[in-house]
């Protein structure tokens, strides 16, 4: 089975997807998104932490003078954790499951359409749904990425307890590269959504063929 070129932009929009999704996964796991730097209270040295959605993992020298990463993990149930993280964990965690929605509704409303399965005479857009979810999923990652960055400006701290042996207040924070990924995705999830709500066929002739 063949899907002629008509279906080219319901593919594409498809394939965006399915790489928003998978980056809007990995950001979520990785510690990236704030970049802390602070001096360390036991070996009095510059140190860096990354503080991540759902663990914080630090820099830290051994006795070779080697970097170690040491990294504690966190979720939210844990009364440290201020009101932006859980509003962020909250936040990306629907949009993921939007994604991951989306995705799968793309696939079906293709298998439908090179079914045959779309009446002739239909007026809806059989990837509307996909396109709307897809649109959500970016608008959620994006309220994220303003939450945290809005906390990076202000310098807001975190008080870990501690055994994780990081203050509460960084000397100075920057953007991590977890939230670049996040805004990566963000954008692709816009884009297809977008392709997949505009771009129309005409239902009144087959979509797709047998070869």
């Amino acid at each position: 089975m063949l899907i002629k070129n008509r279906c080219n932009s319901q593919m594409g929009g498809f394939a965006l997807t399915t790489v928003a999704w998978l980056i809007c996964c990995i950001s979520i796991g990785l510690p990236q998104w704030r970049v802390w730097h602070f001096q360390d209270p036991v070996v009095f040295k510059s140190t860096t932490a990354f503080v991540g959605m759902w663990r914080v993992c630090t820099l830290q020298y051994d006795e070779d003078f080697r970097n170690m990463r040491i990294c504690h993990q966190y979720n939210y149930h844990d009364t440290f954790l201020p009101l932006n993280i859980r509003m962020i964990q909250q936040l990306l965690l629907v949009s993921s499951f939007f994604g991951l929605v989306g995705k799968v509704t793309t696939i079906i409303a293709l298998w439908n359409v090179c079914q045959g399965r779309v009446h002739r005479k239909a007026t809806y857009n059989p990837f509307g749904l996909s396109g709307i979810l897809n649109i959500i999923s970016s608008s959620f990652i994006c309220l994220a990425i303003l939450i945290n960055y809005v906390s990076i400006i202000f310098q807001e701290g975190i008080i870990f307890p501690p055994s994780f042996n990081i203050p509460s207040q960084p000397d100075t924070q920057e953007i991590g590269s977890a939230m670049a990924l996040a805004f990566i995705a963000a954008v692709l999830f816009l884009l297809s959504g977008t392709i997949l709500l505009t771009s129309n066929f005409p239902v009144d002739k087959p979509v797709c063929s047998k070869y």
